[in-house]
């Protein structure tokens, strides 16, 4: 067996921001013009990029050991691979996609029910089939190529099932949303017999690992600042952290050294409030990873 774990990055949107994510965690990979075999900086690791629709059908059947792919691809092909770790990242945010089923504003659909015998333009068609056929909803499942939204504009389309993270593609195209099918996000997954491998589980837990804590650091932010002896406990008080603050005195002073590990989305609020209760030399810095 090739000792080499055989490791698939999604090519297509989320190929760069992948990248981005794997040198984060640690990684750097060097993708040489149109190659689907880049390099890595991992000798225990060969890269190959292929679709993030087929990638789990690849793993699955053992073409790659493991990879990174949609959950609304797993179930578009019904494979069956072993999941590592659910990851939340896109090239738009870093929150969850949804697939919904979307209508002209001027449509008189309201419901799922309303589009029987009515037309449905995907890329997903095996999912949306099995989602409609539950249900007992009948309806033409035609696949789509792209610019799914277009359908519907030019007619060829009654209803559109299409991922989106803000909604801002189907509003500019006069659409309204009438039901979400599922939320999605990117996936680790593994093929089962490697996963069985300890040397190769190791590595694709040690990606799993790394990943998430760049994931995890993306949103968290270190800060530091001095306090006076007197204000410490007014100060400690208010700030959110992780785990307790480190304090370390300072040199022959009555002032300490504060360091916490917060919420990006709260430095905001919070150094204002800090230096009005007596906190000095405020630094923020970014951080790599939180593991």
């Amino acid at each position: 067996m090739n000792t080499r774990l055989k490791f698939g990055i999604p090519k297509g949107s989320l190929q760069n921001a992948t990248i981005a994510l794997l040198k984060r965690s640690g990684w750097h990979i060097n993708v040489n013009g149109r190659s689907y075999f880049p390099e890595i900086d991992d000798e225990s690791i060969e890269c190959a990029i292929c679709r993030a629709q087929e990638m789990s059908r690849y793993v699955q059947n053992g073409t790659l050991d493991a990879g990174l792919t949609g959950k609304d691809w797993i179930a578009e092909n019904s494979s069956d691979v072993h999941v590592v770790a659910d990851l939340v990242y896109s090239k738009v945010s870093s929150r969850s996609a949804r697939w919904v089923v979307a209508v002209p504003y001027d449509s008189p659909a309201q419901r799922l029910e309303d589009l029987t015998g009515k037309k449905i333009a995907t890329e997903l068609t095996e999912f949306t089939k099995r989602y409609f056929a539950e249900r007992n909803i009948e309806v033409i499942v035609e696949f789509s190529w792209g610019a799914t939204e277009a359908k519907v504009v030019s007619g060829l389309a009654d209803a559109i099932v299409e991922v989106t993270e803000t909604e801002s593609t189907l509003k500019a195209h006069g659409l309204r949303i009438i039901h979400e099918l599922m939320k999605t996000n990117t996936q680790l997954i593994a093929n089962h017999e490697i996963w069985k491998n300890p040397q190769k589980r190791k590595k694709i837990e040690q990606i799993a690992l790394l990943l998430k804590g760049a994931l995890l650091g993306q949103k968290m932010v270190g800060l530091k600042m001095n306090v006076p002896g007197e204000l410490m406990e007014k100060v400690i008080n208010m700030l959110p952290s992780l785990n307790a603050p480190t304090v370390a005195s300072l040199y022959q002073s009555n002032w300490f050294s504060v360091e916490i590990v917060v919420a990006s989305d709260t430095v905001r609020e919070l150094i204002p409030k800090l230096l009005e209760h007596g906190a000095e030399g405020i630094i923020e810095y970014p951080l790599n990873k939180v593991v």
